[in-house]
């Protein structure tokens, strides 16, 4: 039996790899969230890692509130970075492979094609900074590890940009939304399907990959589709981002070449519009 954990569990990827673990009959999984396990307290990881058996672990635990890091920048570091630092050690001491979870957010997005594993990272804010952080530590500490890099994460689970803008769609007859900002939506269920392959297959080909659905899409077209393929009548309107000034800045361009993945695994990945279609059908079964 393949004993997992799974960090961050209580979040939109946590959920999602809740949804399909009943498939895995040969894994054991232990999802663990802040109270159960705090990745940032050194001494609780050694513990609860000598006290259970792991052969991977999964983190899916971060700071990820974009523009609350600009003024709680050690609360980001303290999850991004120590806390990645902690679990990488933990993985090394007790010989676990690990599977980290990334974010484009890594790219300054001033690149005019899709971002390559090896192209030059340029973080423009705390949050890309200390997920930076988080990723360094791990390649220096664990060399049995998976950083997966993915953008615009959304899914039936939590509060994401799927969910507000339906939402939103309640009260508005016609929402603003931003236009230059081009990338590619992620459903956390697709991505949490590669994560399951490589630990089935229990792969040893460690290393930085890049994950996010095909296709390309700004956020004024990924909330077209959402009302469209939802049959909401709420008028969208593109603005630019200057028009919605946040306190941290966002990459413009952030779409993630995703060649590397597709070939190391031999998968193919769906595009964004048929997986947001997915998500949409199965929203009403949800209920967190």
């Amino acid at each position: 039996m393949v004993k997992v954990l799974v960090t961050g569990g209580d979040g939109q990827l946590g959920h999602c790899l809740r949804a399909i673990t009943e498939r895995f009959e040969n894994i054991q999984f232990l999802f663990t969230n802040k109270t159960e396990l705090d990745i940032t307290q050194k001494t609780n990881i050694d513990d609860f890692f000598t006290l259970n058996n792991f052969d991977w672990c999964i983190n899916c635990a971060a700071y990820t509130a974009v523009d609350k890091a600009e003024s709680e920048i050690e609360s980001s570091k303290k999850i991004n970075v120590t806390g990645v630092k902690n679990l990488a050690e933990a993985c090394l001491k007790h010989d676990i492979k690990i599977i980290h979870i990334s974010t484009d957010f890594v790219f300054d997005g001033t690149q005019n094609r899709a971002y390559k594993e090896d192209v030059l990272t340029n973080p423009l804010g705390v949050y890309g900074n200390t997920k930076l952080g988080g990723e360094n530590e791990l390649k220096k500490i664990c060399s049995k590890h998976f950083i997966i890099r993915t953008s615009w994460l959304y899914s039936e689970f939590n509060q994401n940009f799927m969910k507000t803008m339906l939402r939103l769609a309640k009260d508005k007859e016609e929402l603003n939304i931003v236009s230059d900002q081009i990338g590619s939506p992620t459903y956390a269920r697709d991505l949490a399907e590669v994560i399951m392959l490589i630990i089935n297959r229990d792969s040893s080909d460690y290393g930085l990959y890049h994950y996010s659905n095909e296709g390309v899409a700004s956020w004024y077209d990924f909330a077209k589709a959402i009302f469209d393929l939802n049959s909401n009548t709420v008028k969208v309107i593109p603005v630019p981002t200057e028009s919605y000034p946040t306190p941290s800045k966002r990459p413009h361009f952030s779409v993630l070449d995703k060649t590397k993945i597709k070939t190391t695994f031999n998968i193919e990945v769906p595009y964004w519009r048929d997986s947001l279609k997915y998500a949409l059908s199965n929203l009403e079964l949800v209920k967190i």
